[in-house]
């Protein structure tokens, strides 16, 4: 062995005792903070300007509204110049947030709506998005709705997620006559019978629905990949409180360590995405309002874990 062969198999060596041990200084982040969108709906950004924001404020992950994504395209605006755009900014959409009537009695409704959600799942399917809420809209209120049927319909959107690629995620409403609680949602996602079920929670709706942080453990892991995050003041009372009222992580009465600590999963990254609709906040600078609901939510993470 010449003197070049024994300093390269002397560096070989020392590489491979140091590569694993560099390794196992890299610790994987338990949590990933994404910006719900209606957090700046009302400055009225459009789609591209929202995006810009997000990743100047330190975003790499975005939940966006489906219906601010088409009106960028009925501006003249891709779905390819959409993908890129979101690449070229070093974002990932992880869910869209839209309002299909999936869930209601009305057969010709329903039949309408999963048209509907059809062709959004293919759009989000084009920009990278594998997620879309499903909330009970349409049956907010009126008739309490037999919840097997639920499990149904939701099985028959799942199935619409298997051919699309775009899973939809059963949303908690706290408001709404029908899934605004825990156990509701959960009995729909286990007797859908789908392997792909999945439940969107929010801190405000298990707050105003009535179940409660306890009941984030009630749950399961497997079954959350995605978690809106916000707070709730200690006033207005719940069964007041509305949408507006919802203020940043760790300004309101939120018990804020139990909810993460049941929120941990060892097995994945949950992805923690802050959505509040107030117009305190509308009115400030939109950039100004992304860099504090992030700043905001990594402090009560890094106290709780």
């Amino acid at each position: 062995m010449n003197r070049r062969e024994a300093l390269s198999s002397i560096a070989a060596v020392s590489a491979a005792g140091i590569v694993p041990a560099e390794a196992a200084k890299t610790k994987v982040q338990p949590f990933i903070y994404s910006l719900n969108m209606s957090t700046l709906r009302g400055q009225k950004l459009g789609f591209r300007k929202e995006l810009e924001v997000a990743a100047k404020a330190g975003y790499g992950s975005v939940e966006i509204w489906i219906s601010t994504l088409q009106d960028y395209l009925k501006g003249g605006g891709t779905l390819q110049e959409a993908k890129r755009m979101i690449g070229d900014l070093g974002l990932k959409v992880e869910d869209a947030i839209g309002f299909a009537t999936w869930i209601v009695d009305d057969e010709t409704a329903r039949a309408k709506a999963l048209d509907q959600l059809k062709g959004e799942m293919e759009q989000l399917a084009a920009i990278g998005c594998p997620r879309v809420a499903a909330p009970p809209m349409g049956a907010t209120t009126g008739a309490s709705l037999d919840l097997a049927r639920v499990a149904e319909r939701y099985r028959a959107i799942l199935e619409l997620g298997d051919k699309t690629g775009v899973v939809p995620h059963l949303e908690l409403w706290g408001f709404s006559k029908n899934l605004s609680r825990v156990g509701e949602i959960l009995y729909v996602a286990v007797e859908s019978g789908h392997p792909s079920a999945r439940l969107l929670m929010d801190v405000y709706h298990l707050h105003k629905g009535g179940s409660g942080m306890d009941a984030i453990k009630d749950v399961g892991k497997p079954l959350i990949e995605i978690f809106h995050v916000n707070d709730y003041p200690k006033t207005p009372p719940r069964e007041q409180i509305t949408d507006a009222d919802r203020v940043y992580v760790g300004d309101g009465i939120a018990p804020w360590k139990n909810v993460i600590q049941s929120l941990k999963n060892p097995d994945k990254p949950i992805i923690l995405s802050f959505e509040v609709f107030n117009k305190d906040y509308w009115a400030q600078d939109a950039l100004e309002v992304a860099k504090t609901s992030l700043v905001k939510m990594k402090k009560i993470v890094e106290a709780a874990v």
